[in-house]
């Protein structure tokens, strides 16, 4: 016949048993996976190296810049993301951190998807990748995506347009895009567009060189496409006078001074410091077509700025699968460093890349950047009239291009 427990022995045994069972809990619970472990054995970071040793050119396909372009930029944003090693582990480089970053623009690819190539797990790549945005546009935002606040730069901007596109007077040319994203949980239609997905709206102004001057992202794709220039600060600016434009200019031929503009399409509003074209009707003239052309072949550079951008940083090609407040840090860092690279990266835009023009027959030929898949427009604007001051402005850079001398080419066919 077995003893009888006393209560105390039975609460000590049961004690006991709680203890035993937390222990060997504690035995199986991994810190981290092992493989994960094995960073320094498995990072693409050598393979990287192996490239650049054997072949040099294929380091451009990888890193979408060439070798000396992402040395620079690694010393633009150590002193930002670098972290010290604790006495649990190692901490992931930098080197690491921004190849990370770059390889999520470049591809699109998920950071579940990406902890393969990283070696580094999806919740760490989660704070990595929008803190490394973050380091990557405050480092180089002063001095590649600098908004001119100066007569001085305004008139540099001008005469690029002047010396290129062969548009007087043109301070910059303005479009926006929808940024598609995963729908925000618990959002319900708030970022939900007509255009039936749901989307951010990027709003920019483009220099004659295909380099962002300005940028605004966060506007909910639910906003009517007129709206948008109303919820960034530019227009704010814009219509209080407030960029320091240079005064309006006496043009050859033309009884009135004409002010400095900004170019855009139909999705905007015409006003007096922004030019959009004639609307296409069957009643439009030969006039109004040469205007047209003439605003349209500059405004295109808008157009190649987007497309360049996106095909180089292809997470704009897939919806954006992050938290809604790193969105704004995603897109940010491509806009800062596709100026960046336009100036440090030779290999960044290749002729074929961009749209070109037949000057005999004033036909575009389309770059291959559309061949795999571009940002989507705004819509046509259905907002109210213009006023007359508008409407003269316009007529006056109508009258201009129909009298000037340097006609590129005859708009019969346009």
């Amino acid at each position: 016949m077995s003893p009888i427990l006393s209560k105390k022995a039975k609460v000590a045994l049961a004690v006991g048993t709680i203890i035993l069972l937390e222990s060997e809990k504690k035995k199986k619970r991994v810190w981290v996976k092992e493989w994960l472990q094995k960073r320094e054995q498995f990072t693409h970071l050598r393979l990287l190296k192996c490239i650049q040793s054997c072949e040099p050119l294929d380091v451009i396909n990888y890193l979408k810049m060439d070798y000396d372009a992402f040395q620079e930029l690694l010393m633009l944003v150590k002193p930002l993301i670098e972290k010290k090693n604790t006495l649990f582990r190692e901490a992931v480089s930098v080197e690491e951190r921004l190849l990370a970053t770059l390889r999520f623009l470049a591809t699109g690819r998920s950071y579940e998807d990406l902890k393969f190539s990283c070696i580094i797990s999806p919740q760490l790549l989660g704070r990595i990748i929008p803190e490394t945005c973050r380091a990557i546009y405050n480092c180089l935002r002063k001095k590649y995506l600098c908004f001119p606040s100066k007569e001085e730069e305004w008139l540099k901007v001008a005469e690029g347009f002047n010396n290129m596109w062969q548009f007087e007077n043109c301070l910059g040319a303005v479009d926006g895009k929808h940024i598609a994203i995963k729908q925000p949980p618990g959002s319900g239609s708030y970022y939900y567009n007509y255009k039936g997905f749901f989307s951010f709206v990027l709003f920019a102004t483009v220099n004659a060189n295909y380099e962002f001057t300005y940028v605004s992202c966060g506007t909910n794709g639910r906003i009517s496409d007129g709206g948008v220039i109303k919820k960034t600060n530019f227009y704010n600016l814009l219509i209080t006078d407030s960029l320091k434009l240079p005064q309006p200019v006496n043009m050859r031929g033309i009884q009135n001074k004409l002010p400095f503009v900004f170019i855009g399409d139909e999705a905007f509003s015409l006003m007096t410091n922004f030019m959009t074209p004639y609307r296409q009707t069957n009643s439009i003239g030969y006039e109004e077509k040469c205007f047209n052309y003439r605003l349209c072949r500059a405004r295109r550079v808008v157009e190649n700025a987007f497309g360049i951008m996106a095909n180089r940083f292809r997470i704009f090609l897939t919806p954006i699968a992050t938290k809604v407040d790193t969105v704004d840090d995603i897109v940010m860092a491509c806009c800062v460093l596709h100026n960046f690279l336009r100036r440090k990266s030779t290999s960044y835009i290749q002729p074929n890349n961009i749209d070109t023009e037949d000057i005999i027959s004033g036909t575009v030929l389309i770059g291959d950047m559309h061949m795999n898949g571009e940002l989507i427009s705004l819509d046509v604007s259905r907002q109210g009239s213009p006023t007359i001051d508008a409407k003269m402005i316009r007529n006056g850079y109508k009258e201009y291009y129909n009298n000037a001398d340097y006609l590129l080419v005859k708009i019969s066919t346009y």
